[in-house]
């Protein structure tokens, strides 16, 4: 295959799933991925690396946006950063020692899970009880505006919270995603805040920890410009695109749809580690 024609599908490819990926939540990544090893023969670790700066880039775009709303609390994702960039790094550095069909494995399962989370109905655990003393303490409970008006909100489990983060770092440094579906975890669930500012926050914070992990990769020479780049302009595009489709379209039947080719996907990413890629 000529160079053209490999950045020509590479491109398309990662338009549609920066797309795909704006549209239900997911990211790029979780496609990515399984493209450039499964379509392209592109080495697992020169495809982490391609995704992590492509991640780097989503995240940039979208959080200043957020931000200049007001509603990510740029406290809490600067003390969740400690844990997520401490994981990412630890997961950049066990990618190189790890076989890259046990990483196809356990990036075919955390697949799995993240598709059945964008299919479980979400539950607002929205609290106003301001007792949690490591919240007091670092002072972590906030607001945010909507619809004209300011509603408070209350911080809960921060230990918990910021153990589950640790974790979330680890494995978008091991195997390049934004982990969003273990952060939704900590943030929703544990942690309890408002979808919006979780979702706001965990979008200020994936560029910070992709960037982290991205500098192991590119110490290693694992980020080739000739993937990266047209892997980052794809997503960054179909991205930006998504996001202004995302008002104007219902997507509960698309991330039926895409739950299916995600679990795809993931089968034949675990396949293909038990066959040693």
């Amino acid at each position: 295959m000529s160079v053209l024609l490999f950045t020509i599908i590479v491109l398309f490819g990662a338009f549609l799933a920066g797309l795909l990926g704006s549209l239900t939540g997911l990211g790029g990544g979780v496609i990515i991925i399984p493209m450039l090893t499964l379509a392209l023969g592109v080495d697992i670790h020169y495809a982490i690396g391609a995704s992590i700066v492509s991640v780097i880039a989503t995240s940039s775009g979208s959080a200043a946006a957020y931000v200049k709303e007001g509603i990510t609390n740029i406290r809490i994702g600067m003390f969740l950063e400690i844990a997520t960039t401490v994981g990412a790094v630890c997961g950049a550095i066990a990618a190189v020692y790890l076989n890259a069909s046990f990483i196809a494995i356990l990036f075919g399962c955390i697949l799995i899970f993240s598709a059945v989370m964008i299919l479980k109905k979400k539950v607002d655990h929205t609290t106003s009880d301001h007792t949690d003393k490591w919240a007091n303490y670092f002072k972590l409970n906030g607001s945010y505006p909507d619809k004209g008006e300011v509603h408070g909100y209350a911080v809960k489990h921060v230990p918990a919270g910021f153990s589950m983060m640790l974790l979330a770092g680890t494995i978008s440094g091991l195997l390049g995603v934004g982990s969003g579906a273990l952060k939704v975890i900590a943030m929703d669930n544990i942690m309890r805040l408002p979808f919006k500012v979780s979702t706001t926050t965990s979008n200020f914070m994936m560029g910070v920890t992709a960037a982290a992990s991205a500098v192991v990769y590119l110490h290693r020479g694992q980020i080739d410009p000739g993937i990266a780049m047209p892997v980052c302009l794809g997503v960054l595009t179909g991205a930006t695109v998504g996001s202004k489709l995302l008002l104007k379209i219902k997507t509960d039947k698309l991330k039926i749809v895409f739950a299916v080719v995600v679990d795809f996907l993931a089968l034949q990413m675990i396949y293909k580690g038990i066959n040693g890629l």
